[in-house]
């Protein structure tokens, strides 16, 4: 499974510098010189005709420098030498494959991608459905439950509504309080 790390964004300077919207919790090890990421194919932009010809996003790009400026990360990657092939890059997501990533050290932390395909159960058993996503809200993580029906519901991933996180057991345990479900 890929997992998006970032997204690129507009230019920044004339040499081929983007600014990049991060996507994960450890920018610094995503993001060092050397790392290699790889594109997602589906979010390229269409090839920009520059005074080189026609640019084409690679399918994968070494970060040359990282840095965080006045609140962005700004990027230079390998080979990516002036404005116009940043600009081509725009749009573009940077990706990492979920076996690269090793598991969290807190045994009460998950990846998005350790929750997607779960089962979501009462504490009785009752199935309520699966996990399709998780949606990083500003006061808590939303577990996005498609219900058996087709419906989807919100479950806010807190430990007094999700008391347990079963990954052996490929469910999670929700105690919905009365209509949330309904919503």
């Amino acid at each position: 499974m890929q997992l998006v790390v970032g997204r690129i964004g507009k230019p920044h300077g004339v040499r081929g510098e983007v600014t990049v919207e991060v996507r994960t919790d450890e920018p610094e090890a995503r993001f060092a010189p050397g790392s290699v990421l790889r594109t997602e194919p589906g979010a390229v932009p269409p090839p920009a005709d520059g005074p080189g010809g026609p640019f084409r996003v690679p399918a994968e790009l070494t970060i040359e420098e990282a840095r965080f400026h006045q609140g962005r990360m700004l990027v230079a990657f390998d080979g990516i030498l002036d404005r116009d092939a940043a600009e081509a890059l725009r749009g573009t997501l940077l990706v990492v494959d979920s076996a690269d990533v090793d598991p969290p050290e807190d045994p009460e932390e998950f990846h998005d991608h350790q929750l997607v395909g779960l089962a979501v159960v009462t504490p009785a058993g009752e199935r309520l459905g699966e996990v399709s996503r998780i949606d990083h809200a500003p006061s808590s993580d939303l577990l996005v439950l498609r219900r058996p029906e087709g419906r989807t519901a919100l479950i806010p991933f807190v430990r007094a509504i999700v008391p347990e996180v079963d990954l052996a057991g490929g469910r999670v345990i929700v105690d919905p309080p009365a209509g949330l479900l309904d919503l």
